[in-house]
């Protein structure tokens, strides 16, 4: 299903995967202009794995996020024996801190409608000591080296497993999967969002993959988008 080409420096991977067709995986060694969510930067030193996925979505392409944290959390596991978390709506988390993001884009090129699905990894990169209150790297972790190509195929093969249930519309089973790995839902959550900062505590997900917070009141309210942190 998926075919990788490798670069050792590229500007982002996800606009490189524009040109590409369903399937591509395009890996680099680092970027130059990595972004996360709402155009930030992100940090993507030599060393890290930075890698991008293009597919064909059919509908519901947020679950395309969270089959990518679902496949860095199980690869991470069988590879390291590390229990990591995830942080709706995209991140994998060590210890409260963030080892992965996720970018999931659409893609408008040559007439097509793409899906590329981002990420980006702390392996053997150093983190920067603005962010080492907030992100760990694998080899902080584990006090060793790691294969980067080892792993990008590990990860590729939970992808390939978890991307039957998408293709089958089976999102129910996507969704049990990753409330079970959720460091989210229970939570005392504060969401800043576009439309106001809201206080409540993480009681579901929808199946529009959208984080459902019960405030101080009673009533609910739906996250769209926006950045979450934790109160408890």
């Amino acid at each position: 299903m998926f075919k990788v080409y490798h670069f050792g420096k590229l500007t982002s991977t996800n606009d490189k995967a524009k040109s590409y067709p369903e399937g591509s995986v395009i890996v680099a060694d680092e970027q130059t202009k990595g972004r996360g969510r709402f155009k930030r930067k992100w940090s993507s030193a030599k060393g890290g794995l930075y890698m991008s996925i293009v597919l064909n979505p059919l509908d519901q392409p947020g679950y395309l996020t969270f089959i990518a944290v679902i496949s860095l959390q199980r690869a991470i596991e069988k590879e390291f024996g590390l229990k990591t978390k995830l942080k709706w709506p995209n991140d994998v988390l060590y210890d409260d801190k963030k080892l992965c993001g996720i970018l999931a884009e659409s893609i408008f090129f040559d007439d097509s409608n793409k899906m590329v699905v981002g990420i980006g990894l702390n392996v053997n990169n150093k983190v920067p000591i603005s962010l080492s209150k907030k992100a760990i790297s694998l080899k902080s972790i584990t006090k060793k080296g790691i294969n980067r190509g080892k792993l990008v195929k590990s990860i590729l093969k939970e992808f390939k497993s978890l991307y039957l249930f998408y293709k089958n519309k089976n999102y129910k089973k996507i969704l049990s999967l990753w409330k079970k790995l959720s460091d989210t839902i229970g939570r005392k959550i504060k969401a800043v969002t576009q439309h106001g900062t809201y206080i409540g505590k993480a009681v579901d997900v929808d199946k529009d993959c959208s984080l459902i917070l019960r405030l101080k009141n009673g009533s609910k309210k739906r996250i769209i988008e926006g950045d979450i942190s934790a109160l408890d």
